[in-house]
């Protein structure tokens, strides 16, 4: 089997295997790429062909094992954090808001939080996608999501005062 035949035909199997392991659709996605990146990578060292299927489940399940090993490490306090951090934006804010204005504040927000926000919110990259780009954990990935947002929300927060002065 090729490739693209070994995608085709377990895919659908690793995806549903990833989605109960994590619970979650993108994080699943991502647990299923990943294991076909590593067998790209590796899956030439695999000597019996017919264990295909159990390899890539045991790798799944050992990137899943990681993955969560790694995201532990953040504590709960930080866990708590992102959740009083992470307060939605106001509807009136967010109507208000042109993306010039959206472009002109993102460029306000500190360089920390700023390269976050824009992998994900501009080029799309999920948490995974931007902790390799960064070389940083996903915890810290949330973590600066969520202060960034914060940020972001306080700035136009202000720029709605000065708004409403003129």
């Amino acid at each position: 089997m090729n490739f693209q035949e070994i995608v085709d035909t377990y895919y659908t199997g690793l995806y549903r295997f990833a989605y109960s392991l994590a619970k979650n659709e993108h994080e699943a996605g991502d647990l299923t790429q990943q294991t076909f990146y590593i067998y790209a990578e590796k899956g030439s060292s695999l000597k019996d062909k017919s264990k295909i299927k159990s390899w890539l489940f045991t790798t799944l399940y050992r990137e899943f094992l990681r993955l969560r090993k790694r995201g532990s490490r953040m504590d709960s306090y930080e866990h708590e954090l992102l959740e009083v951090e992470s307060a939605p934006v106001e509807p009136e804010v967010a109507q208000s808001m042109d993306s010039g204005m959206a472009v002109e504040a993102l460029q306000e927000v500190d360089e920390v939080y700023r390269t976050p926000l824009t992998l994900f919110y501009l080029q799309n990259h999920s948490y995974k996608e931007i902790a390799a780009i960064l070389d940083v954990p996903i915890g810290t990935v949330m973590s600066r999501l969520s202060r960034g947002k914060n940020q972001l929300k306080q700035i136009f927060l202000e720029k709605e005062k000065v708004k409403s002065w003129e």
